[in-house]
């Protein structure tokens, strides 16, 4: 239960585009003047060094924001998150990764507000002390809680803002939580029916993403996104993550063009071989809105 260290898979390709597809929904709900949430259930310990024994085992950065790190032709979207991952290294070079609540952080205004969960005993520590260190100012606005983020999302649905983006992203590494996302999901739109919620998950081959997807597409009503990036064919032992997806309940309209615009660029940058890949689908069409 405990033994997932996202440290481990800073800065892969799953992050890029999980982290891109953050940064334009931060950027939308920061475009207005009425205070917002951002509640993440899964946020790991915040902040990520590159150099450290962690990052340092698999070198998965290298394979993911490594190579961005030094391209000048990124489309707009892609340079907007490639500017967050810059912003916590300011000498220029990449020795730290933001996970999703320092990127959060970097978007959040005065009356703004951050609530993070995570489940691991020591990560949920770090993850305190990194806040911490970040300055009274984001201190004030952030809230840690040691503990379940799917119980815990329960409690601050509706936020007092009426305007929130929740970001669901367990580790999978416990199958059943790909149920527990969409129950998740079920729950909370019932409490707030307008929020925005992300979701992120990992292309394995396993039956489980699929029919999470399945069953999210299902939901009545829903108003929907859901982008993917593979970066190579799926190995033949049937192990490793060869793509990620992210499903986008209550989009910005600005976010299917933003990923129209990044989603075939990020998908040559990080190729590993002549299967990657990417599509895009949104809920009012029957067939992917592009895909390649």
């Amino acid at each position: 239960m405990f033994s997932y260290r996202h440290a481990f898979h800073a800065g892969n390709h799953a992050d890029v585009l999980k982290h891109v597809v953050l940064v334009q929904l931060l950027r939308h709900l920061a475009a207005k003047d009425t205070p917002f949430w951002v509640i993440d259930t899964h946020a790991g310990a915040g902040l990520y060094s590159l150099e450290g024994e962690w990052a340092a085992k698999r070198c998965e950065f290298v394979d993911g924001i490594g190579r961005l790190w030094a391209r000048s032709d990124a489309p707009a979207p892609v340079a907007h998150y490639l500017d967050a991952v810059r912003a916590v290294n300011p000498d220029g070079v990449l020795r730290h990764y933001p996970g999703s609540p320092f990127i959060a952080l970097a978007h959040l205004r005065a009356n703004d507000r951050l609530r993070l969960f995570e489940m691991h005993p020591a990560e949920s520590g770090v993850l305190a002390g990194n806040i911490a260190e970040a300055g009274r100012e984001a201190a004030r606005r952030t809230r840690v809680q040691a503990g379940d983020g799917f119980a815990g999302l329960k409690a601050l649905l509706p936020p007092p803002p009426r305007r929130a983006l929740v970001l669901l992203d367990p580790s999978y590494e416990d199958k059943r939580d790909y149920a527990r996302v969409a129950a998740a999901l079920h729950d909370a739109l019932v409490r707030f029916a307008t929020g925005c919620y992300a979701i992120w998950y990992p292309q394995v081959q396993r039956r489980e993403p699929a029919a999470m997807v399945r069953r999210l597409v299902r939901m009545p009503g829903l108003r929907w996104l859901h982008a993917t990036l593979a970066v190579r064919a799926p190995s033949p032992d049937g192990l490793g993550l060869h793509g990620s997806g992210m499903f986008v309940v209550n989009p910005p309209w600005t976010l299917q063009r933003a990923l129209h615009e990044s989603l075939p660029w990020l998908s040559d940058a990080l190729a590993q071989d002549d299967c990657a890949r990417w599509s895009l689908q949104c809920a009012d069409e029957a067939a992917p809105a592009r895909s390649g």
